[in-house]
């Protein structure tokens, strides 16, 4: 999964300038702020500068408050919260939380099991084999996979409760969390009346109605630069998320171990590629992107396809198309 970091290739999506007018005297207007571990930007169209501060001010502050929900690095987020209490029955959760783990419900059981928000302990493992540049221990990944498994998770959307069925269970939305924010920040938004927004979570890109004058949001992933045509994708009203193992990896005994893994097996990934996903929405966008890179091109697009989205792969290293 893309879980383990959020420095993936995903980050490599660029935002194509636009026109800063249209007919219905718009203006562009770009912010930028520290949020969930990276660089957080918002480009918005608005009549006033006045509008458009306030809109992306409250957007912000979505983005914040979802971190403090979703983090796997905060030791007091919600999310943490309910992993302490794995093995002991139903916990009270927020509706954010619930809504991001029934999204995540819903692709596990499409993916069979390819993206798995409960692979936490594993991530744990390879985080410590990237320092230390060796394996994980075998009988400590055992031990890992006995508390992995997407169905440990029972979620009750009428009592707002969540419940880990196996002591240890650790959850890791890395995979999910960002297009979850990025949607709701968008929301946000679009609740101050701007409709002809995008929000960009380090590469993780929901976008509204697109820029005045166009028909659409123009993003360019980083090798779309070097590979004719070198078009940018054009998108609106939807999400857009990448992932992939071109930065952070660990080689041992000649063979490199990508920082996504494979939730079925606890294995980081061998197979060298990258993928950018386009889908309704930039949570789906997201945990499709991580599903996708584990299954590989042929899978991958197939799942990505049959659940109304698009998936473009490159395989990292390789020359241009």
């Amino acid at each position: 999964m893309a879980g383990l970091c959020a420095a993936v290739v995903g980050a490599a999506l660029m935002i194509v300038q636009v026109g800063c007018a249209g007919p219905t005297r718009l203006t562009r207007y770009e912010f930028t702020r520290q949020a969930m571990g990276g660089r957080a930007e918002i480009v918005l169209y608005a009549r006033t500068r006045d509008e458009a501060v306030a809109a992306a001010g409250d957007a912000f502050e979505r983005i914040q408050h979802l971190d403090s929900v979703l983090s796997d690095y905060r030791a007091q987020s919600e999310l943490m919260r309910v992993c302490e209490r794995a093995g002991t029955g139903p916990v009270r959760a927020s509706d954010d939380l619930i809504a991001v783990l029934r999204v995540a419900e819903t692709i596990s059981r499409a993916s069979d099991g390819a993206f798995d928000v409960t692979v936490g302990p594993i991530v744990r493992l390879w985080r410590r084999a990237g320092r230390d540049g060796r394996l994980p221990d075998r009988d400590e990944l055992a031990a890992a996979m006995s508390r992995v498994g997407w169905q440990k998770v029972q979620i009750d959307p009428s009592a707002r409760t969540v419940s880990l069925a196996v002591a240890g269970m650790r959850l890791d939305l890395g995979g999910i969390g960002k297009g979850f924010a990025a949607d709701e920040a968008l929301a946000e938004l679009k609740r101050h009346g701007l409709s002809r927004s995008l929000v960009n979570l380090g590469g993780d890109i929901a976008v509204g109605d697109p820029p005045p004058g166009e028909t659409g949001w123009r993003i360019m992933p980083a090798w779309f630069v070097d590979d004719p045509p070198g078009q940018p994708l054009l998108i609106a009203n939807a999400g857009v998320a990448g992932s992939g193992d071109a930065e952070r990896f660990v080689e041992v005994d000649g063979v490199r171990y990508s920082h996504i893994v494979d939730p079925r097996t606890g294995i980081g990934l061998t197979h060298r590629t990258a993928v950018v996903v386009i889908a309704s929405d930039g949570t789906t966008a997201d945990a499709l992107a991580s599903a996708a890179s584990v299954l590989g091109p042929e899978r991958g697009a197939e799942l990505v396809e049959r659940l109304g989205g698009r998936a473009i792969f490159r395989r990292i290293g390789a020359d241009p198309p």
